[in-house]
């Protein structure tokens, strides 16, 4: 049988309440155990997080929210939680468990303030697709234009701010966040602005626009139209537009000269918000992107998206030249220009780079295509993130770029999943090449 959805404020903080103090619980256990122990027995602590992580993400799941979209932007992020804690969070990057039907009519109609049979010809039962803070139902107006609506859950944007303190309270008192205050402030205030946004969806309409504007040059890329009649803050009726998940990306339909193509108009996407209109589409997922076998690529789900200074581009566009030329004295600069380097401590030992910019490097290694099915930069990562806790002092998160990283990593996992064979390295120096003065 399944759960009733907690959507209530009170009911949410304890729910999260409960798991604080269960996770505070076995934390304070785990260091008694430990005063009595000769040595560090290392297995029982991962068994011990293991545990922890396991109940976190459970809840997280759960509650979906803001609580469940900080857990799918950590397990993306393998430098200020255990590993066991991002293995864990990965299982929220799937698709979620829908909200009732009943719960979600009741929205819509609160929100649009008249009945389904009024608003539309017919709304479906079974969802779209479902993720962290709404759900999306197809449905046909009564002029006959197909359409999808995305329903906001009930009470996750009032929610927002006690959750995402909640949650902060459990990773500290699990011993989690080994970061100083400072930066878990800018961290979390960083999350909260972005959460905001997201969970207002005339904000995201906006995004909608304006992102058309951006591409519309580009006729290989699609992105809905705002049905403005059947929109308000928590419910965002978009025109359909379909195309084919990436698991349908299929050798039957898509030759390898057509994925290649949609490779490339991949990165070239990607390079243009980052470094064209200092804009990106934040959330980079699967089921954000759709494709078709002319080689079009179809964008949803503008809710997450950056504004990125002028000075933050320039930093990291700095970076990953001296990264390219093994200048590593430079990319120590402009590290600390980007927030990601803590000034006050020494110079990180240029060996360190180096190991990290070899892995990195690897698909823009040469001019010959990259076979990114076969590519194992994210267990050549994994492997290498004990090595961070040696110099934990010296990062911190890059607050003004952290959802740079995360679209890279998202378009990574794209690019791997459609088996793309591509060389950027000519196409990234002339993005590189370019003067941001």
């Amino acid at each position: 049988m399944a759960k009733k959805p907690v959507t209530s404020r009170s009911g949410r903080f304890l729910k999260l309440a409960g798991m604080t103090a269960s996770v505070a619980g076995q934390y304070a256990g785990q260091r008694a155990r430990r005063i009595f122990r000769s040595e560090n027995d290392d297995g029982a602590q991962s068994e011990s997080y293991t545990r922890m992580a396991g109940q976190i993400a459970d809840t997280l799941g759960e509650l979906k929210g803001a609580v469940m979209k900080v857990g799918q932007i950590a397990s993306q992020t393998q430098d200020f939680l255990p590993r066991e804690f991002s293995d864990a969070l990965q299982t929220l990057q799937k698709e979620a468990p829908p909200m009732p039907f009943p719960v979600i009519v009741e929205q819509i109609e609160t929100e649009l303030g008249k009945s389904i049979a009024e608003l539309f010809e017919y709304l479906q039962e079974t969802p779209y697709a479902a993720a962290s803070i709404g759900q999306v139902h197809r449905a046909r107006l009564h002029d006959g234009t197909d359409v999808i609506v995305k329903v906001q859950y009930p009470g996750v944007d009032d929610s927002c701010d006690s959750d995402l303190k909640q949650l902060r309270l459990a990773l500290k008192l699990g011993g989690l966040l080994k970061m100083p205050k400072e930066a878990v402030d800018q961290l979390f205030g960083e999350i909260r602005e972005r959460l905001k946004e997201e969970l207002d969806y005339v904000n995201e309409a906006e995004n909608l626009r304006l992102f058309r504007k951006f591409h519309e040059k580009d006729d290989w890329i699609i992105i809905p139209d705002v049905i403005d009649s059947h929109s308000t803050r928590r419910v965002l009726t978009l025109e359909l537009v379909e195309g084919d998940h990436v698991s349908e990306v299929t050798p039957a339909r898509y030759d390898q000269d057509t994925i290649n193509l949609i490779g490339h108009r991949i990165f070239t996407t990607m390079a243009d918000q980052l470094f064209r209109f200092r804009c990106i589409h934040g959330d980079p997922h699967a089921g954000n992107f759709a494709y078709r076998p002319d080689g079009s690529i179809i964008l949803y789900d503008f809710g997450c998206v950056k504004k990125l200074k002028p000075e933050i581009i320039k930093s990291y566009r700095q970076a990953l030249v001296a990264a390219l030329q093994e200048d590593y004295q430079a990319l120590d600069r402009h590290l600390i220009d980007l927030g990601a380097r803590v000034e006050s401590q020494p110079a990180v030992d240029e060996a360190y780079y180096a190991m990290w910019r070899d892995i990195l490097i690897v698909p823009f290694e040469q001019e010959e295509p990259y076979d990114f099915a076969e590519a194992d930069l994210h267990q050549r990562v994994a492997a290498k993130t004990s090595t961070v806790f040696k110099y934990l002092e010296y990062f911190k998160p890059p607050v003004e770029s952290i959802f740079i990283d995360r679209m890279i990593a998202g378009h990574y996992w794209m690019l791997k999943r459609l088996g793309v064979q591509a060389a950027f390295r000519s196409e990234l120096e002339k993005y590189l090449e370019t003067s941001l003065d």
